[in-house]
């Protein structure tokens, strides 16, 4: 049984504590990161159900756990310096986020003066007003398949480009990010309706 590290429950969010008492995988890990990250001065939420560590009201790094990894997120680790180079794009496509993964508690307890100057740094950062520059909605890839689509039906090609931005990249990632031609096809083909009726992904 894994034994919980003690902490000043004034700096603890009882809904983490909640969140830890149900996980089984990571536990330790997850315990052992929390330390770590209170112990810079932030704030305690749990938001997307993951425990998530605020400075100012603002999004710094969450937790979250994987079936080969747990990791620390850095919403913006695009603007670290990441001297250890340490950092972790998941996909091609997340512009701002990156983890730090570790496999077991000894890579957290090994990594941790890094891991702290990465949270100071990831707070400064925040509080510089620093922002990723994003990708604009033209420079994200169309695939073929879709292209065509575009192309050959106007008042299909009408309803996609009055999509708002975000909507048009979610499509074009969903699309995109199939392997085979046929399942991109095939994506494309169940969401032509949505987007005739101006509707995203998630509508």
């Amino acid at each position: 049984m894994v034994r919980l590290i003690e902490m000043d429950p004034s700096k603890t969010n009882p809904k983490v504590d909640a969140f830890l008492r149900r996980t089984e995988q990571w536990r330790d890990e997850f315990e052992r990161l929390r330390e770590i990250i209170l112990g810079c001065g932030l704030s305690e939420e749990l938001k997307w159900g993951q425990p998530c560590y605020t400075s100012g009201g603002r999004n710094i790094v969450l937790i979250h756990g994987f079936k080969d990894y747990c990791a620390v997120l850095f919403i913006k680790g695009a603007l670290l310096n990441d001297s250890n180079r340490l950092l972790i794009q998941q996909t091609p496509n997340v512009q701002s986020a990156r983890q730090i993964r570790f496999t077991h508690s000894g890579e957290i307890v090994q990594l941790r003066p890094a891991l702290e100057a990465y949270i100071h740094e990831a707070v400064e950062v925040e509080k510089a007003g620093s922002r990723v520059v994003r990708k604009t909605t033209a420079e994200f890839s169309v695939p073929d398949e879709f292209r065509e689509k575009l192309e050959a039906f106007a008042e299909l090609s009408t309803a996609f480009y009055a999509l708002t931005p975000g909507r048009q990249r979610g499509y074009l990632l969903y699309f995109g990010s199939a392997k085979q031609s046929k399942t991109r096809q095939a994506r494309i083909d169940k969401s032509l309706p949505l987007i005739l009726e101006g509707k995203g992904l998630d509508d």
